[in-house]
């Protein structure tokens, strides 16, 4: 347990050193692209009346929080999209805030992806049903926030969120990570997989699916670029993910069915390429389907959520409480739970405030010790590569 602590705060150290170092690149070469620009020192000044949240705060302090909390009860509401109630724990997150602040939730579209949720807030600007806060793949993240999609907000613990995982501007500031994993229904497969190479074997016709499609999805997106590693590609060039794909979908070994918690309850996808996070969520959500995961290694690959509120949120208010709850000690622990890794993981084991049962039942740390995160411009052009040669290599 003390080990997996070390080595979480020895990964998000070098992690956030490798940010430090990519912002400088980007900086200087890509700014106007990725939007990664320095925060000036100016705060926004807070006073003590009630009409401080007139126009919702960009930045919050302690001090501000109970202004905050009494503006988003009258607002009474919030609205998530996308959001599982079985992906990295939502469901607790979901059921926890309303009765911490007696603020209802309303969660549109929970299977929906990342694109579907950027383009609710394009769709929906002025309706009181639009999304008030999203959790998107970085990808969509950069694109929103250049497209003017976010709103800019710094919560009180900003500060102890790696600078890597993070758009120093404020629109968006990554939540959680996982690394992809190879899910299988144990009943179904008698013969686990391990490696992205060991599906390709006939044994497993019929049987390889993924969470949505890398045409719109960034869990798919990572499944692609994770199996690119695995067959002799890099970071920079995915083409041989893709590849990969066409010839599972050849060989009949992918079937284009999105996994979903009801085609693993009923065993319609026996294989499924995911979130480690999710797959360990339906070994315990589903133990008649006797579901088990493994991450593969020769294709150990990480990637982040982001979080952001929308600009054009209808509740202002509730949409900056909501952030400034994932972003305690509490929120991040519920995700933790869910077996995601949450981005201020290292202040948290610093304080030594994880619950130990908590610890204890998350996979063994040396696998992540492997993992490989894409940065931004990597993220960005995989994203455009698969977008351009999916369709016509591999179909849906």
């Amino acid at each position: 347990m003390e080990d997996y602590e070390a080595q979480e705060i020895e990964f998000w150290a070098k992690l956030e050193e490798e940010g430090m170092s990519r912002s400088s690149m980007l900086r200087r070469s890509a700014a106007a692209a990725f939007g990664l620009t320095i925060m000036g020192n100016a705060a926004t000044a807070l006073g003590a009346t009630k009409a401080r949240f007139a126009a919702p705060p960009t930045r919050m302090t302690q001090d501000g929080l109970a202004a905050l909390v009494k503006a988003a009860k009258k607002e009474g509401h919030l609205n998530t999209i996308a959001l599982p109630p079985d992906w990295a724990n939502y469901k607790e997150a979901l059921s926890a805030f309303p009765k911490k602040y007696g603020i209802g939730i309303t969660n549109d579209n929970p299977d929906g992806s990342s694109a579907q949720e950027n383009e609710a807030i394009r769709s929906l600007k002025s309706d009181k049903r639009a999304p008030d806060v999203v959790d998107v793949g970085v990808s969509f993240a950069i694109s929103g926030a250049n497209e003017g999609l976010y709103a800019k907000y710094f919560n009180t613990n900003y500060k102890t969120i790696p600078r890597a995982l993070k758009d120093t501007r404020g629109f968006w500031m990554g939540d959680y990570w996982g690394a992809v994993s190879i899910g299988y229904n144990k009943t179904l497969v008698s013969n686990p997989p391990k490696t992205f190479k060991d599906l390709l074997k006939p044994e497993y016709k019929g049987k390889v699916a993924i969470n949505g499609s890398p045409l719109a999805s960034n869990s798919a997106v990572s499944v692609v670029i994770a199996s690119a590693l695995a067959n002799g590609g890099s970071l920079s060039d995915v083409s041989a993910g893709i590849d990969y794909w066409a010839q599972l979908k050849k060989n009949g070994n992918y079937i284009p069915v999105q996994t979903t918690p009801q085609t693993v309850a009923s065993g319609q996808t026996p294989i499924s390429l995911d979130w480690d996070y999710n797959n360990l969520a339906y070994v315990k959500e589903f133990p008649a389907a006797n579901w088990a995961m493994t991450v593969p290694s020769d294709g150990v690959y990480g990637g982040y959520y982001a979080q952001a509120i929308s600009a054009f949120a209808p509740h202002p208010n509730a949409a900056r409480l909501w952030e400034e709850f994932m972003y305690s000690d509490q929120g991040q622990i519920i995700w933790l739970k869910g077996g995601a890794h949450p981005a201020r993981f290292a202040d948290l084991a610093a304080r030594k405030v994880i619950p130990k049962a908590v610890l204890a039942a998350l996979p063994a740390a040396a696998i992540y010790n492997k993992v490989k995160f894409a940065n931004l411009g990597q993220q960005t052009k995989a994203k455009a590569l698969i977008a351009q040669q999916w369709p016509t290599k591999v179909g849906s």
